[in-house]
């Protein structure tokens, strides 16, 4: 038999970033259309579901008083902006859900404030014989500047997310390629450290998981990245211009595609994957992105811990070639994190 309390919807906030702030990511410094659609979007696939009470939390000024006043019964942190817009106070968001109590989907802070530094990442996969880019340190204050020993290069802020600081400059070919990119990533006070790797240019592949360690995980189809629409002039990259500028050859050229790789690469990707996702501390979803060398093994390039979660996004891709809807892979998202919490 159903209780009355059983049958009472489950109270689901959508922590979201604020529309009203200014927002430094933005290609504009500002929340563009394509936000304000995904938010609304994820509404829209959550009130289909059944079962749940949703309203979305986007207004920051007001964000304390809300979550006191009237403490859901599930938080879903989509707020991938960062605290008032500010990326770098990400982790913050699930640090007030957790002083509040308050049950809430995805990572911890302190596992989003170990992925925010990937050289840690990488550092963590190559001692236990998960394969990485040659990688180089560099601290942006030092003179001399350290640059690359070999050419071609990437050059990348060691901090940051959805490839801040990622452009075709990023490749260099020389030393004069190399300080000019570097002198210009030392312009940003806010990330003092960047990474020089070899440039891989093998087949590159993103990884979604959707679950926890105790319970298991759902396995998303692997997506490779098609480079092959890209002018011949512009390096095979994820740069920052294609994840927020339709301006962008990069965004105009970019598609997605089921990969086509060896059973036992996949299956090793799996099991790096499901290793880095227990020991980083990942919870209910997460994203992990390789790419190939010369020899063809995938290595690791990034341990996403908020990914891409909008309709469109890489991991609504993945989940719709295993034939789950948007509401679906919400729906898959929740129920994980409501097992875990026991709700």
């Amino acid at each position: 038999m159903i209780t009355a309390a059983e049958s009472q919807p489950v109270h689901l906030a959508v922590l979201a970033g604020d529309p009203r702030l200014p927002y430094d990511y933005g290609v504009d410094g500002r929340f563009g259309e394509s936000e304000v659609e995904a938010v609304r979007q994820a509404r829209v696939a959550l009130e289909t579901l059944g079962g749940y009470r949703v309203e979305v939390l986007d207004d920051h000024d007001r964000l304390f008083d809300r979550l006191r006043e009237a403490p859901p019964d599930l938080a879903l942190n989509f707020c991938d902006t960062g605290y008032r817009n500010q990326l770098r106070h990400e982790q913050n968001v699930p640090a007030l859900l957790e002083l509040l109590e308050i049950p809430y989907t995805g990572a911890t802070p302190a596992c989003m404030s170990i992925c925010g530094d990937k050289a840690l990442v990488r550092l963590l996969a190559a001692s236990h014989g998960i394969p990485v880019p040659n990688e180089t340190f560099v601290d942006l204050t030092a003179d001399p500047m350290v640059l690359p020993e070999l050419y071609p290069a990437l050059i990348k802020p060691n901090a940051g997310c959805g490839s801040q600081g990622v452009t075709p400059d990023s490749v260099v070919h020389d030393a004069q390629q190399a300080r000019a990119c570097l002198e210009q990533l030392a312009l940003e006070p806010e990330r003092p450290q960047a990474l020089i790797q070899d440039f891989l240019t093998g087949a590159e592949y993103t990884l979604g998981l959707v679950g926890n360690p105790e319970t298991g995980f759902t396995v998303l189809p692997l997506l490779e990245i098609d480079y092959s629409r890209l002018p011949a002039d512009l390096p095979p990259i994820l740069s920052y211009g294609s994840k927020v500028d339709p301006n962008s050859a990069y965004w105009q050229s970019l598609r997605f595609k089921p990969a086509e790789l060896a059973p036992e690469h996949q299956a090793a990707m799996v099991e790096h994957s499901v290793f880095l996702f227990e020991r980083l501390g990942f919870r209910d979803y997460a994203r992990f992105d390789y790419r190939c060398g010369v020899d063809g093994v995938p290595r690791l390039l990034d341990a996403n811990f908020n990914p891409t979660w909008s309709y469109d996004g890489k991991m609504a891709i993945m989940a719709g070639w295993a034939g789950y809807e948007y509401a679906d892979l919400l729906a898959l998202l929740l129920d994980t994190a409501r097992r875990r919490y026991g709700i």
